[in-house]
C-alpha cells in the first residue's frame, strides 16, 4: 500500500516550521491516542502514521532528504530504518518514548490515568506516574468574588510507609530485570510475508519498569502505595466559575515505586445566591417597585456581594428599566477588571384590593397623567422592537 505524504498525515504545508510541525503532531497524537480510542485499529494506525510523519519531519537532516527525494531518500541507506521506525520494526514503546519530548518531560500517558514518564528509555529513568484525582468543590458567589483559601481530605494512593514507597520487604530494594537487563523492553522476531520482523513492547515480567522485587513488602504487595489520604491547601483565584477545572500539580495519586505523583484536578461548582443571578461577569439583580415608590420616586438598597448600597431611583420609573452599576459585579479570572450588577426592575400590581383601594384607583384612572402617552407608547414600541429607548 503506498504511503501518504507526511505533511498530509501531519496536516501542515512543506513550509511549515519546527513549531508548527510538533504542534500538528500533539494534536493528531492525543486525538488517536489509544488510551482514548480502546480497541479501534483504525486508530492505532493514525497514531503510529503520526509518529512516524513527526519522527521525519521534527529531524532536520531526515526532512531534508524525505523532501528531496522522497520515501527513497529515507529508504536508501539514509539511517531512517535505524531509528525505529523502518516500517517494519515501528512499535507502540518507540512511540511512546518520543512524548516526553513533545509534551514537555511530564509523561504522556498520565494524562489518560496513569503510566509510565516519559523521561527516558533507561531502567534509571522510567518511573511510574499516579493516576490524577478530580475532586469537586462548591462555592458561594462571595468566595468566587474575593477568591478563597480551601482545604480538602484527599482519599488517594500515598506512598508506603513500611518500605518507604520502593514496593520492597525490608528496604531489599530492587534488582535488574533478568528477562530485559534493565530495559523494560523485550524484542520479537518472527517471520512474516514481508520477511523477518521485530516487534517490541514492554517486558511482561518487570512491566516495563526496568527492574524487579526479590522481596515484596506485605503492607502494599510490592506497589509501593497504599489507600490514604492527605490534606491539601489550595488557593482558588477569584473570578473562577462553575465547569472550570484546576490543576494542582504533585497531589493527585502516588506513583508506584516512588514515581511521579498525579495530579489533583478541582472541578468548580457554583451556590445559588438568594438575590444575585450570575451572567458571566456581571451580576443580575431583580427589584420589585411597588406602584407608589415607580410613581413617586425614592431611594432604595441593593445588595451586592460587598454589601448593600443605596439607590435612587427616578420618579416615573417604568418596568422593564435597567439599572447599571458599574465595577459591582464579579472579578474577571486574573485580571483587575469587574463585570456590572444590573438592577432590571418591575413593578408589582396587587393582585386584591380593599373596597377604599380600589375607590381610590377609580379615581385616579380618569386622570390624565394616568393615561399613557403618546410618547410613552413610542417608547414602549421602540424597546420591545429592538430600538431602544
Amino acid at each position: 500500500m503506498a504511503k501518504t505524504d507526511y505533511y498530509e498525515v501531519l496536516g501542515v504545508s512543506k513550509t511549515a516550521t519546527a513549531d508548527e510541525i510538533k504542534k500538528a503532531y500533539r494534536k493528531k497524537a492525543i486525538q488517536y491516542h489509544p488510551d482514548k480510542n480502546p480497541g479501534d485499529k483504525e486508530a492505532e494506525e493514525k497514531f503510529k502514521e503520526a509518529a512516524e510523519a513527526y519522527g521525519v519531519l521534527s529531524d532536520p537532516d531526515k526532512r531534508a532528504k524525505y523532501d528531496q527525494f522522497g520515501f527513497d531518500g529515507l529508504n536508501a541507506g539514509a539511517g531512517f530504518g535505524g531509528g525505529g521506525f523502518s516500517g517494519q520494526g515501528m512499535n507502540m514503546d518507540d512511540i511512546f518514548s518520543m512524548f516526553g519530548d513533545i509534551f514537555g518531560g511530564g509523561g504522556f500517558g498520565g494524562g489518560f490515568g496513569g503510566g509510565f514518564s516519559g523521561r527516558g528509555r533507561s531502567a534509571g529513568e522510567r518511573k511510574f506516574r499516579g493516576a490524577d484525582v478530580r475532586i469537586k468543590v462548591s462555592l458561594t458567589l462571595e468566595e468566587i468574588n474575593s477568591g478563597v483559601t480551601k482545604k480538602f481530605k484527599v482519599k488517594k494512593q500515598v506512598p508506603c510507609q513500611h518500605c518507604n514507597g520502593t514496593g520492597a520487604k525490608d528496604g531489599s530494594g530492587m534488582q535488574t530485570c533478568p528477562d530485559c537487563n534493565g530495559t523494560g523492553t523485550v524484542v520479537r522476531t518472527q517471520q512474516s510475508i514481508f520477511g523477518m520482523m521485530q516487534t517490541q513492547s514492554a517486558c511482561p515480567r518487570c512491566g516495563g519498569e526496568g527492574k524487579i522485587i526479590k522481596d515484596k513488602c506485605p503492607h502494599c504487595s510490592g506497589d509501593g502505595v497504599v489507600y490514604g489520604e492527605e490534606i491539601v491547601e489550595v488557593k482558588i483565584p477569584a473570578g473562577v466559575a462553575a465547569g472550570m477545572q484546576l490543576s494542582v500539580e504533585g497531589k493527585g495519586n502516588a506513583g508506584r515505586h516512588n514515581g511521579y505523583p498525579g495530579s489533583l484536578l478541582i472541578v468548580i461548582d457554583e451556590q445559588q445566591h438568594k438575590d444575585l443571578i450570575r451572567d458571566e461577569n456581571d451580576l443580575i439583580y431583580n427589584l420589585l417597585l411597588s406602584i407608589p415608590q415607580a410613581t413617586l420616586g425614592g431611594t432604595v438598597e441593593i445588595p451586592t456581594l460587598d454589601g448593600a448600597v443605596k439607590v435612587k431611583i427616578e420618579a416615573g420609573t417604568q418596568p422593564g428599566k435597567v439599572l447599571r452599576l458599574r465595577g459591582k459585579g464579579l472579578p474577571v479570572l486574573h485580571s483587575s477588571r469587574r463585570g456590572d450588577l444590573l438592577v432590571n426592575i418591575s413593578v408589582y400590581i396587587p393582585e386584591s384590593l380593599s373596597r377604599d383601594e380600589k375607590s381610590t384607583i377609580e379615581k385616579l384612572s380618569d386622570a390624565d397623567h394616568f393615561k399613557p402617552t403618546q410618547s410613552a407608547k413610542e417608547k414602549i414600541f421602540r424597546k420591545f422592537h429592538g430600538y431602544g429607548e
